[in-house]
């Protein structure tokens, strides 16, 4: 018995080791989760013009997504000429080279239908504005794809180390029952390890399932990205709650009314969603880390009438949302057998 009772030991040990194993990753992984996007197929030698944004690209394969949401994939070449879309005309404009094509970047193509359904560029331009804005994007979204790497080869070990500990449990539960004849006490321990493995699986496959915990909008005059005190008294409130939580992110999206052009309020968007971003880092020391990309959104997606004043005031926004990853607040408990005393733990 004394034998039997240091196998069941070595059996609850291993799985309270591999539970362990996977409380590590408290400082966790996120992934965005992409909505499909309605693709655009150009037909082969039709001419087309569309503006939108880079949302990828692929050595020489861009996708481009417009205002509506539709995408476009783009192909460059080595006749695809790339300027600058000026607002002086009484300078010449820049020349750009393929490699300063990068996402984020908000740009004009010109081209005809290849034979694939894609748009095979004769022409880009885009303007200074556009590449500043695309350039500091960059900067943020590289460090946060590179940390998304190293957790999915972190998940990838842990999903590793989890099979391997499950056999180790089998194998354990067949030296205990060969030990003695208690064979059932053996298989009851057993049986709580694997539930213990069974639980830490499901943790692990919900790392990348976010809850929404809380949201505001903050508003904005006409053509302005200047916080006001009551947006700045809504932002502090839900700072104070995200400092609270345990595996948060906080996602930013910047909206603008009708009025203006709409390479205006694009800008315009962009300014607004810095700004939050800017006031959340300097006054409350939220990690850039833990902001998700913020985007401007112009004049899509408007949540009232843009054909009256009071919709336009609501449509000069932008969302904050406070997200809670599932898999890393979520504890793992697992039953215990019943002891000598009569009572069950958990």
């Amino acid at each position: 018995m004394k034998k039997l009772s240091i196998i069941k030991s070595l059996v609850v040990l291993l799985s309270l080791t591999m539970t362990s194993s996977v409380m590590a990753y408290q400082n966790g992984s996120m992934k965005d989760n992409d909505s499909r996007k309605m693709q655009t197929q150009v037909a082969s030698g039709q001419k087309m013009k569309v503006q939108g944004t880079v949302i990828s690209r692929d050595n020489n394969n861009l996708i481009l997504r417009d205002t509506t949401g539709s995408e476009v994939n783009i192909q460059l070449s080595g006749s695809t000429k790339i300027e600058e879309k000026k607002s002086n005309p009484f300078r010449g404009s820049k020349k750009y080279s393929t490699d300063q094509v990068i996402r984020g970047l908000f740009l004009e193509v010109e081209g005809r239908g290849g034979s694939s359904g894609d748009l095979i560029a004769e022409k880009i331009k885009f303007s200074t504005d556009s590449q500043r804005v695309a350039v500091s994007i960059n900067s943020q979204v590289v460090p946060v794809e590179n940390r998304l790497g190293t957790a999915e080869t972190r998940l990838t070990e842990a999903e590793q180390n989890a099979q391997r500990l499950s056999g180790q449990l089998d194998e354990l539960v067949q030296v205990a029952n060969l030990a003695s004849g208690g064979a059932a006490a053996a298989q009851k321990a057993a049986d709580e390890a694997i539930e213990g493995v069974n639980k830490t699986n499901e943790r692990i496959s919900s790392l990348d399932d976010y809850e929404e915990k809380n949201a505001t909008t903050v508003n904005f005059k006409v053509g302005s990205a200047v916080l006001t005190p009551e947006a700045k008294t809504m932002l502090d409130e839900i700072a104070a709650q995200a400092k609270t939580e345990r595996a948060f992110v906080l996602e930013v999206r910047g909206f603008a009314s009708s009025d203006g052009s709409t390479n205006l309020n694009d800008r315009l968007s962009e300014r607004r969603s810095a700004a939050v971003v800017r006031y959340l880092a300097q006054q409350h020391q939220i990690p850039l880390r833990r902001i998700v990309l913020p985007f401007g959104y112009g004049e899509a997606i408007p949540v009232a009438d843009n054909g009256t004043r009071e919709g336009r005031i609501q449509n000069r926004r932008v969302e904050v949302k406070m997200l809670v990853n599932r898999g890393l607040t979520s504890p793992v408990n697992v039953n215990r057998a019943v002891s000598s005393g009569g009572t069950s733990q958990r």
